[in-house]
């Protein structure tokens, strides 16, 4: 065994020794108890890792090992989410075939990961894009129609023009594509959608019960979000005569134009502040409300077909924008406002949204911020309804619900909570509507118009009806191709291929195939079941296998896919929960995501009139900006490793440089594992110099290790300094334990850093031909290896190996700890006078307040800063503090 770490005298021996051994293969012992351990399903849509995205593998692997070692039955499996855009729009650019492209890569990360120590069980690995895989999508596909969860039809979808596609809300991001960002445009088309709108309230309701970091439970809450309030009808009007006239006073609009009914037009506004409708002095549409086209008269069609083509335009997101002025234009017609009969302009404006509540809102400016900024804008009445319980003057809008109502009819001088039960009881008595629940959230769109999809298993007969492809012919294979480029039509290139789309129905009268295709997060919505019997040709997985093995009781992954892939996850995991397929209503019991692992990045400076949008965040620079940067054609900032950015360090470059326990340390020491880090070969350098003060302190001890020092050690007589080594070898043990189980894996390497120090600073002074000396140092030496193997474990086999042991680390037995050593026989008590720290004495633990402060007064630099002066007031802390108040 090498005396300093030489990884490339030992690393890749053992990694084939692992391999030969089939080492990872998951143990499924009778018994036992299990852990799931689980990383997101990767993309293998790019030619390789780089070492950033080893900040989730290596610290989940590190988990894994060490359940392993704690007796567990580990399943710790890896695959590939293989279809979808990512993979399709690489293997374009790469001009070649996905199904060729997804298993050269998928072999390039295979290798990655082994080459860094990735304890996964491959006997288990699986592909969503191959046909025993995406056979069961298929059948899940179609559990969710028979349910009334799939469904059909033409809506506005929103359309990246350069991937060719529809995308699903949550995949538009900022208003741009979230793979390529590209704007985002509105097309109707016929697509298939999953209601998850139905189990809205249940996901909402259960993520109370799931330990996943705050944040990302709180986006999901805000995705679906949950409004309660009314629903009721406004009826359209229109001014007999022109437009009205209109005068402001301080109380009211005064209107001289007679209003009359449009033919039974009306509409229906959803508001969480009924309490509020008194000062309603507008209303606003949707551009895209169906009523638009019906109520605005011919001398405004003009204007306002303008207004709505350029909203389609605009995804829903810039729509939304903070900040962003707030444009709109007047219909021309009027709405009757139930409460008070007055007439009210009815403008339109893309700040209203027709996929949330009704797509139309009573706009109440005097206490909503939006409609202030539009009333604002455009000159509107601006009425004050709410007041605060003082009724001191605020300043609008003034949207607080902590108030009471004013110049709001008969409902005035209640409280705001009150106003809304009786106002909606007032609303539901008049039959114009009811008190109901709205959610933020959409259904799921599936459909997607590419070629790298798992088939939708339906069939669209001759009189429009549809389909499910029977069971037994599962799964609908995707036709192998030479070209699969996305259409200019908008159409699947399946819809081209006549031998796919062409089949018959039930009845033998000739039918079409869906030629969409699912979108890819179809497939990593249930791949975690799949990995609970994968190889099973008969079922999609078996009963008593995702009942041993389900919830996954550790998911790790990145925060970016808090709405989509978790969201839908959850979602089809609670469909099969229903149907009596798996044991748990939620898939993942814990969730942690990983911080970024940043590279410098070169970025040319911008030239004279021009602004760059660099980085990430697509910060903008102008050339005035750049002067004040260092004098070179380019500057560096930190950004995420991207290939495309010429930052990317791979495994490769940094194992075969540094070697891969070097590599494992630095990423699990450098910061909390969820803090964002910089790439830096100097701190890797920390990392292999605490791996070579390892080698060397278990290499000069080795010729004294006694083997048996557990029977030894019952008999034994350790002196103080033996027993205060082995108070460190057992609080080593709880805090290494603790911390990676609590994902604080720097501070588990630190305390294993402060274990090799004491360890090191005993065997300074060690006299060996003591048997108590050999006895415990070969219980700290032992515990540091094995401690050391989840973290290094090339190194701790290498050193496992010259110790004598025949098995792996992997194989043995977590240390466990004996609680009596972490019982502290000694404290340092600080000692103050009037507040100041003057001194500190050592003393036993659990000492008595009384004999502390009889100490601590008789300490010689006490009686220094207390000399001429009365003790008022002697303060005990026990075990930490004596403050002494004199004067």
């Amino acid at each position: 065994m090498p005396s300093r770490y030489e990884p490339k005298e030992f690393e890749a021996k053992w990694r084939k020794r692992w391999k030969e051994a089939d080492l990872f293969r998951t143990r499924e012992d009778p018994g036992r108890q299990k852990f799931y351990g689980l990383e997101f399903f990767p993309y293998p849509s790019g030619a390789g890792l780089s070492v950033g995205h080893l900040r989730n593998y290596i610290p989940s692997d590190v988990l894994c090992r060490m359940k392993r070692m704690q007796g567990f039955n580990v399943l710790h499996p890896m695959g590939w989410d293989a279809f979808g855009l990512p993979a399709e729009n690489e293997a374009i650019a790469k001009k070649t075939h996905p199904a060729k492209m997804v298993r050269e890569y998928a072999e390039t990360y295979k290798r990655q990961e082994d080459l860094v120590g990735i304890s996964y069980d491959w006997s288990r690995e699986i592909n969503s894009s191959s046909p025993d895989f995406y056979k069961w999508t298929q059948w899940i596909f179609q559990l969710l129609y028979k349910k009334g969860l799939a469904y059909h039809g033409d809506y506005p979808a929103n359309w990246c023009p350069k991937d060719k596609t529809v995308l699903a809300n949550e995949e538009v991001e900022g208003g741009l594509c979230w793979r390529c960002g590209t704007p985002v445009e509105k097309r109707m088309l016929k697509q298939w959608f999953f209601r998850i709108t139905a189990y809205a309230d249940r996901l909402l309701a259960d993520l109370e019960e799931l330990d996943w970091p705050e944040g990302i439970k709180q986006m999901q809450r805000n995705w679906i979000g949950k409004s309660e309030g009314v629903e009721f009808t406004w009826q359209v009007s229109r001014a007999e005569v022109g437009a009205p006239r209109v005068e402001h006073n301080e109380n009211a609009t005064v209107t001289h134009t007679e209003f009359m009914p449009i033919d039974e037009r009306s509409f229906r506004v959803f508001t969480t502040r009924i309490d509020t409708v008194y000062g309603a002095t507008f209303c606003v549409l949707a551009p895209e409300h169906p009523l638009v086209a019906e109520i605005v008269p011919v001398h405004r069609h003009r204007e306002v077909s303008e207004y709505v083509e350029n909203a389609k335009r605009m995804s829903d997101q810039d729509r939304l924008a903070t900040g962003r002025v707030k444009t709109g234009v007047f219909t021309g017609a009027f709405a009757r406002n139930p409460f008070t009969n007055e007439h009210v302009p009815i403008w339109i404006a893309d700040y209203v949204l027709m996929g949330y509540g009704t797509g139309a809102i009573m706009a109440v400016p005097g206490h909503d911020e939006r409609d202030y900024e539009f009333a604002m804008k455009h000159d509107l009445e601006i009425r004050q309804v709410i007041a605060p319980e003082s009724m001191t003057e605020v300043e609008l809008p003034f949207v607080s619900e902590d108030g009471v109502l004013v110049s709001s009819g008969d409902f005035s001088g209640l409280g705001c909570e009150e106003a809304q039960l009786k106002m909606g009881e007032w609303v539901e008595s008049q039959g114009i509507g009811e008190r109901k629940v709205n959610y933020r959230l959409r259904d799921w769109l599936i459909s997607r118009q590419r070629y790298w999809g798992s088939p939708i298993p339906v069939i669209h007969t001759e009189d429009g009806e549809i389909e499910l492809v029977p069971e037994e012919q599962l799964p609908v294979l995707l036709p192998e191709v030479d070209h699969y480029e996305p259409t200019e039509t908008g159409e699947s290139p399946l819809s081209a291929i006549a031998e796919f789309v062409n089949t018959t129905d039930s009845k033998g009268r000739p039918a079409k195939r869906e030629t969409d295709t699912m979108g890819g997060f179809a497939c990593s919505s249930w791949y975690f079941l799949r990995f609970t019997d994968p190889h099973n040709n008969e079922r999609a997985w078996d009963m008593d296998k995702v009942n041993y093995w389900m919830p996954v009781d550790c998911y790790v992954g990145g925060a970016e896919h808090a709405v989509m892939h978790l969201l839908y996850a959850r979602f089809w995991t609670k469909v099969l929960y229903d149907e009596g397929l798996v044991p748990c209503k939620e898939p993942f019991a814990l969730l942690r995501n990983q911080g970024m692992l940043l590279a410098p990045t070169p970025f040319r400076k911008p030239r004279a009139n021009e602004t760059l949008r660099i980085g990430e965040e697509g910060i903008q620079i102008t050339y005035e900006e750049a002067q004040s940067l260092p004098e070179s054609d380019v500057f560096w900032r930190w950004e995420k490793m991207s290939k495309s950015k010429g930052n990317v360090v791979t495994p490769d470059e940094a194992v075969e440089k540094y070697g891969a326990d070097a590599l494992r340390v630095y990423e699990l020491f450098e910061a909390p594992f969820s803090a964002t880090i910089q790439w830096s070969e100097e701190r890797i350098g920390g990392a292999i110099n605490f791996l070579h003060r390892v080698f060397k302190l278990t290499d000069e001890f080795r010729d004294h290790f006694e083997p048996n020092w557990r029977s030894g050690l019952r008999s034994a007589e350790t002196n103080s300094e033996e027993t205060e080594l082995r108070r460190s070898t057992h609080f080593a043990i709880k805090k290494v334990s603790d911390d990676i189980e609590a994902f604080a894996f720097n501070t588990a390497v630190s305390s294993l850093m402060e274990f090799r120090n004491s360890i090191g600073d005993f065997a300074k002074s060690a006299d060996y031909s003591r048997a108590e000396t050999k006895l415990v140092m070969s219980e700290a030496i032992e515990t540091l290896i094995l401690l050391l193997a989840p973290i290094a474990p090339h190194s701790a086999d290498e050193i496992w190996e010259s110790y004598g042991f025949d098995l792996f680390t992997y194989q043995a037995d977590w240390p466990s700890y004996d609680e009596r050593f972490l019982v502290k026989q000694t404290v340092t008590i600080v000692i103050q006078v009037n507040g100041k720290v003057r001194a500190n004495m050592d003393v036993p633990a659990g000492l008595s307040k009384d004999e502390a402060e009889r100490l601590a007064l008789a300490h010689e630099k006490v009686a220094q800063h207390t000399e001429g002066k009365t003790v008022r007031k002697v303060i005990v802390v026990p075990d930490k503090v004596v403050n002494v108040v004199a004067n």
